[in-house]
C-alpha cells in the first residue's frame, strides 16, 4: 500500500510537469512491470530471444518518450505499460517474422483462459489483429483481453484499473473469449 502511495504521488508530480519525476518513477514500478512481463514469458515457447528485463526497458523508454506523462492513477499507468507491452512484443514477433533465415511467430499459449479448451498456441501478430478489430467493436472488451491475457491481471484487478464491477469483467471477458475464438479460428 504504501508503494501504491508513493506510485501515485510520483504520478502527480509527473502530471504536473516535473521531469524529475520521470526518474523516480522506474524504481518504483520495476518489480510490478517485471512480474507482467515474467507472466508473458512463461506462456512463450523456448528459445525466445527477447527476454523480460529487455522488454520491461523498451516498454518503460516508451512510456518515457511517447507520453506526456497523463497518467491518472496507478491503475492506469499500468494499464498504459501494459499496452506498450503487446506493441513491444507484436514488433519484435514482426521482426523476426521478416528475418530472412529462420524467422518464425512468437508463440504463447491461451492457457491462462479459464474455460475448459484444449492447449493451443497462438500467434502474437494473429492476436493483435484481432485485438484491433475487437478494439474497433467493443474498445473496453478488448482492453479486458489485454489486460487479463496480456498482463496476467485477476479480474479484479482488472475491474479495478478499469473502474468497473467485477461483474462486467467477468461478463465482457467471456464474451470477448468467445468473439476471439471465433476470429482466430476463422483465420486459421
Amino acid at each position: 500500500m504504501e508503494n501504491n502511495d508513493e506510485i501515485a504521488a510520483v504520478l502527480e508530480r509527473v502530471r504536473g510537469g516535473d521531469k524529475s519525476a520521470i526518474g523516480e518513477l522506474m524504481p518504483l514500478v520495476y518489480d510490478e512491470l517485471r512480474a507482467l512481463a515474467g507472466h508473458i514469458f512463461e506462456q512463450q515457447s523456448p528459445g525466445q530471444t527477447l527476454q523480460p528485463t529487455a522488454v520491461v526497458n523498451e516498454v518503460y523508454l516508451k512510456l518515457v518518450r511517447g507520453s506526456d506523462g497523463d497518467w491518472e492513477t496507478r491503475a492506469h499507468f499500468f494499464a498504459v505499460a501494459a499496452k506498450a507491452m503487446r506493441q513491444v512484443l507484436i514488433d519484435h514477433a514482426r521482426r523476426r517474422k521478416t528475418q530472412k533465415r529462420g524467422g518464425q511467430f512468437d508463440r504463447i499459449t491461451l492457457s491462462m483462459v479459464p474455460t475448459p479448451v484444449r492447449e493451443e498456441t497462438v500467434d502474437l501478430i494473429a492476436i493483435d489483429a484481432a485485438l484491433e478489430k475487437l478494439s474497433a467493436l467493443d474498445a473496453r472488451q478488448a482492453e479486458i483481453v489485454e489486460l487479463r491475457f496480456l498482463a496476467g491481471l485477476d479480474v479484479k484487478e482488472t475491474a479495478h484499473v478499469l473502474d468497473v464491477s467485477t461483474r462486467t469483467v467477468e461478463r465482457e471477458w467471456f464474451a470477448a473469449k468467445a468473439w476471439l475464438r471465433r476470429e482466430l479460428a476463422r483465420d486459421a
